[in-house]
């Protein structure tokens, strides 16, 4: 719900600060008075284009501050906000400012957020209709969501997605497959070629490094050797370090016999270095024998590594992948052998998943048809008290061709009206005028409200055109649609204005030749001399206040 709506500087407006109630609220005033303003002020902060001709003369910038609710059962719109790391808390306040060079700023909960996202959260805070409006209800492209929002059948959409991407990821696999087999028969002869030098060069992953390890080490062999050997004669040779380890252990050993063990510490440090000593002139000699200085083998790992790059390259992939490239040939030709009997099994499965989604779209489908009479049925039921008897709605399903199917199934759905008996059904937004659209939509929204995604409607001048009867039929619906969502509406008829639990009047005022928008929330006696004022113009009678007085008692 809109709880607030701070302007500053906006064409005519130079500071204006409204807080909004609960259920229908009305906004009049004379023509040209500056309700557009406030429309354009709060589309700002819905995500409308910016222009800088808002801004007041001889000011800056302008700013726009409007506080929601939280809405924490607005589903879609707390998905969109935690998609975006955004925290509504316990209210969301927007703020938008323009600077005269055209640049600006978009604030959430103090966060700063682009336009492109201020417009997506904005169409799930509040619904703007005007009589020239072609979103919401008058773009046949949300038709269908509205209608299954109304139908409230949300787990047979989520089935219907489910199973129609199974059976796109089942179309997928299949055509991939043959795709696979296609290219592979049309190679099959380089790849039996490929996988027979594979095979006769069999590479591992990892071999690489051994190689070239181990050429390392041939190419440096002799210095290796003659520091191993240099090594060796140092722990075996002249001070000869294990004799002197046992030499100095036998000694420690007879001067612990004098002291009863004292220095058995010391005596078995000694027998671990001596075993230490030991096993590394046994791994010197091992290291020694396993030196190759033989020419012949690092001619061969070069002309191995030679091999392994070659082929490498030949089939652009690291060395370390060969192995993988040898598989995947393998495997194709093993599909190419497989044939029609391996892409069988893809095939029945492909089949399994299209009738799978066929039956969760028809059940889809036959849940749309019933919710769409019943929608219709209610929509019809409010034509004749608008004046609009002869007028029918209709809503259309029709089944699309294979290629249109979609997560949302196979139906292509739009709202059609014929405003006579005689005339051909046709697209709500092409065939009613401007003052029957209104109405329409009025019908329309009284039957969706407690589908609708947003708290907040807002009409501008719904009743253009109308009058009587039919204005108090508007008011009374108006009414009605505010026992679920926050209304709001731009009025001119005292019918619609009477029907209102809280009344705005905006106001142009001018001072010293400057000229400024104010709006304020009227008394119960300012709102009966207001609506005795649409009655009877500027001179107002008291019969026009007695009408008023009936107006408001009804």
């Amino acid at each position: 719900m809109l709880q607030s709506l701070s302007i500053r500087n906006v064409v005519l407006i130079d500071k204006l600060d409204i807080d909004f109630r609960p259920h229908l609220s009305v906004l009049t005033g004379e023509t040209g008075a500056g309700k557009s303003i406030l429309l354009d002020s709060l589309g700002l902060v819905l995500g409308k284009r910016a222009e800088t001709s808002l801004i007041r003369q001889g000011e800056d910038k302008l700013s726009v501050t409007a506080v929601f609710d939280a809405e924490p059962n607005n589903a879609p719109l707390q998905e969109l906000l935690s998609e975006n790391e955004l925290d509504a808390g316990e209210e969301i306040i927007i703020k938008r400012v323009l600077n005269r060079d055209g640049k600006g700023k978009i604030f959430f909960n103090d966060q700063p957020i682009s336009a492109k996202l201020l417009k997506d959260i904005g169409k799930y805070l509040v619904e703007i209709h005007g009589q020239f409006d072609n979103q919401g209800l008058l773009n046949p492209a949300n038709h269908r969501d509205v209608l299954d929002a109304y139908g409230n059948y949300s787990e047979l959409r989520r089935k219907t997605a489910e199973t129609y991407r199974e059976y796109r990821r089942a179309v997928s696999t299949r055509a991939q497959a043959e795709a696979d087999i296609s290219r592979a028969k049309a190679d099959e002869d380089n790849l039996r070629h490929w996988v027979r030098e594979l095979e006769n060069i069999a590479p591992r992953r990892g071999e690489e490094a051994e190689l070239q390890q181990r050429r390392q080490e041939l190419m440096n062999a002799e210095k290796i050797i003659e520091s191993l050997n240099y090594a060796y004669a140092a722990l075996t040779q002249g001070a000869d370090v294990q004799s002197a380890l046992r030499q100095a252990q036998s000694a420690v050993d007879k001067a612990n016999r004098h002291v009863d063990g004292k220095y058995d510490e010391i005596f078995g440090a000694l027998d671990r270095a001596l075993i230490e000593v030991n096993d590394a002139v046994e791994r010197i000699e091992e290291a020694s024998s396993e030196i190759s200085l033989s020419a012949d083998e690092q001619e061969n790992i070069d002309s191995r590594l030679f091999a392994l790059k070659d082929l490498a390259r030949k089939h652009g992939v690291a060395v370390d992948d060969l192995e993988d490239v040898l598989a995947d040939f393998r495997l194709k030709l093993n599909n190419i052998e497989l044939g029609e009997d391996g892409l069988s099994s893809l095939r029945q499965a492909e089949q399994a998943a299209r009738q799978a989604y066929l039956e969760a779209a028809g059940m889809l489908h036959q849940a749309r048809v019933k919710a769409a009479a019943e929608l219709d049925k209610l929509v019809m039921q409010e034509l004749p008290p608008l004046k609009m008897e002869r007028a029918k709605f209709v809503t259309q399903i029709e089944k699309q061709s294979e290629n249109a199917w979609s997560e949302n199934g196979f139906d292509d759905i739009y709202f059609t009206v014929a405003t006579n008996p005689n005339s051909p059904q046709g697209p709500l937004n092409k065939i009613a005028s401007g003052g029957e659209l209104s109405r329409f939509m009025l019908a329309l929204k009284v039957n969706l409200a407690k589908s609708s995604n947003v708290c907040t409607m807002i009409f501008d001048e719904v009743d253009a055109g109308i009058g009587g009867a039919t204005a108090q039929a508007v008011g009374e619906r108006l009414a009605r649609l505010a026992e679920n969502v926050q209304v709001l509406v731009v009025t001119h008829s005292p019918q619609v204005a009477a029907r209102g639990s809280t009344h705005f009047k905006v106001q142009k005022n001018t001072v010293d030749n400057v000229t400024t928008t104010t709006v304020r929330e009227l008394t119960e006696a300012e709102r009966r001399e207001e609506i005795a004022r649409m009655l009877a113009g500027e001179v107002i009678s008291d019969q026009a206040r007695a009408a008023a007085e009936v107006l408001l008692s009804a």
